[in-house]
Parts: structure tokens; C-alpha cells; sequence
């Protein structure tokens, strides 16, 4: 048996305009000048706690920023001009992985499961996860937990699984964990940081990495 994990944003869905919607919000809700929405994507992936204290000084009001945006992006999921759709060839790799008996798929994100929850219901992808690894019960990547969690529950080993994700905290943390990190090249990160955090392989769309998991 083999275990592919996949993180979510910026990898299984494009969730950028939510995010920097989002996150604008939190800091117009404090009264302090948004970062560039390059600066916040650059974070995502990190659990919310540690990618707000990424963003601000150590003297701002972390615990409400992080409040704001998460009734901020609540709001966002009725709002029509925000939504949060998976990537081309997302549901073909997920459901050809669901029909292999030696493989196992799970989820490592920096999301709350409340998010990721969220995710799993407006795509149908119910049952589709052996592990659902998220912000609320690990720690931030790249800290390995969330890996070392998935493996406790599934039962594969390190040398059987694979993380696939489009940031260098994914590439890191598989590194930490002693996993192969596969990186996607149409999420947040550039190519150059992807491959300096560790990617074993990078890939530019989904029939290409489906091609690979097949072939493996």
C-alpha cells in the first residue's frame, strides 16, 4: 500500500482571491495597510496563527486579525464572486486514485478542518480521504506532524508515501518527515523555491502528475 497525500490550497483548489479577500479584511479590520497580495500568497500554507505573524509586526493584535479573517472568509462562501474551484484535472487524478486498492489518499493543509470541510462538500469529495490532516490539530507546516499523523492513522510507512503540494513549506515538510515531496507548478510558490525547499519532481498540470502516480 502507498499513501498520497495532497495539501489543498494553491494545489487541489485555487482558493487565492478568497485568501487575499480575506486577509485584506482582517487587516482593514484593525486599521492596518493590507499586505501585497504577492506577500500573502507567499504565506499560504501556513496555519493562520503563524502566517499572520508572518505578515505583521509582533505589537499587532494577532488573535483579532486572526478572528476577522475568519468571519471574513465565512462571508466570502456566499458571496457569488468568490469561490473556491479545483484545478483542471483535479477530480480525474483524485477519482483514479480512489479506484487503486494499494494506494490510500489524504489531505495535509494548512486550512481549518472547518474550511476544509467546506471544500470536501461543495465538490462531492466525500469519502475520498483515508487522513484529513489540518491547522487544528497539527502543527504549521513545514513542521512534519501533520505527515507523521497521517502515516500513525493509515499505517504506511514513510518509504510508501508521497506529498504533493505547490509551496516550499509542502517541500520542507516532506523533507522533515522523510517523505517524497512531488511540487505542482501552478499554485503559489515559484519553481526556483519549490526546488530549493526539496522537490523531488515538479509538475505543470494534473494529467502529468496523474501520469506519474499511475506509472508508480
Amino acid at each position: 500500500m502507498r499513501l498520497v497525500l495532497f495539501d489543498c490550497d494553491g494545489t487541489l483548489v485555487d482558493s487565492q482571491h478568497m485568501i487575499v479577500a480575506a486577509m485584506n479584511g482582517a487587516f482593514e479590520t484593525v486599521g492596518i495597510e493590507p499586505p501585497s497580495r504577492t506577500r500573502t500568497l507567499s504565506i499560504v500554507g501556513r496555519s493562520l496563527h503563524e502566517a499572520m505573524a508572518d505578515l505583521t509586526d509582533e505589537d499587532h493584535p494577532i488573535e483579532e486579525m486572526v478572528a476577522a479573517y475568519k468571519k471574513s472568509f465565512f462571508k466570502l462562501r456566499s458571496n457569488t464572486d468568490y469561490h473556491e474551484p479545483l484545478y483542471d484535472g483535479a477530480l480525474e487524478c483524485l477519482e483514479m486514485l480512489a479506484k487503486d486498492d494499494r494506494t490510500l489518499v489524504g489531505i495535509a493543509t494548512g486550512k481549518s478542518r472547518r474550511g476544509m470541510d467546506a471544500i470536501i462538500k461543495l465538490h462531492g469529495l466525500e469519502g475520498q480521504f483515508a487522513t484529513i490532516q489540518t491547522a487544528d490539530n497539527s502543527p504549521s507546516k513545514p513542521n512534519p506532524g501533520m505527515v507523521f499523523q497521517a502515516l500513525e492513522e493509515t499505517g504506511i510507512s514513510a518509504q510508501e508515501t508521497v506529498l504533493i503540494g505547490d509551496t516550499s513549506f509542502d517541500m520542507t515538510m516532506a523533507a522533515n518527515a522523510n517523505i517524497v515531496g512531488l511540487g505542482v507548478t501552478w499554485g503559489y510558490h515559484d519553481v526556483s523555491e519549490l526546488t530549493a525547499s526539496g522537490a523531488t519532481m515538479l509538475f505543470d498540470n494534473f494529467a502529468q502528475l496523474q501520469s506519474h502516480l499511475v506509472a508508480g
